[in-house]
């Protein structure tokens, strides 16, 4: 199956050169989210549980948009402004892929986009 780049109108548009979901034999493969309202394009600057709410709404949104949901996740990568901020979201990340239990990796980075505290990409399989 050749490469299908997705739209995804529902959460923010990509601000790079790059696609929020891509998909090729059978997984799509989406762009890192962060806390940005898909509304009104504005970045939500809370806390790092409302950051994380946020992020995984925007989750939920893209994989809806390509007939997909929460369940469907295979992988994700959690990227931390703060490693001390790791119980915190691995609580609310609970509360949305608490049944399906999908591969992961959390990192620490230096630093994120437009000061974010977290960032989270998936890969979904069909």
């Amino acid at each position: 199956m050749p490469k299908q780049i997705h739209e995804v109108p529902s959460v923010p548009r990509p601000i790079g050169p790059y696609s929020v979901a891509t998909e090729a034999n059978g997984f799509v493969y989406f762009s890192g989210q962060v806390s940005i309202d898909p509304e009104t394009n504005e970045p939500q600057h809370g806390d790092v549980e409302e950051q994380t709410h946020r992020v995984m709404a925007n989750i939920g949104l893209a994989l809806g948009d390509v007939d997909l949901g929460y369940g469907d996740i295979v992988k994700t990568t959690i990227f931390l402004d703060d490693m001390g901020d790791f119980p915190l979201v691995n609580a609310v990340y609970d509360e949305y892929l608490n049944e399906s239990r999908p591969a992961r990796s959390t990192v620490e980075a230096a630093a994120l986009p437009a000061g974010f505290k977290v960032e989270i990409e998936i890969i979904a399989a069909r």
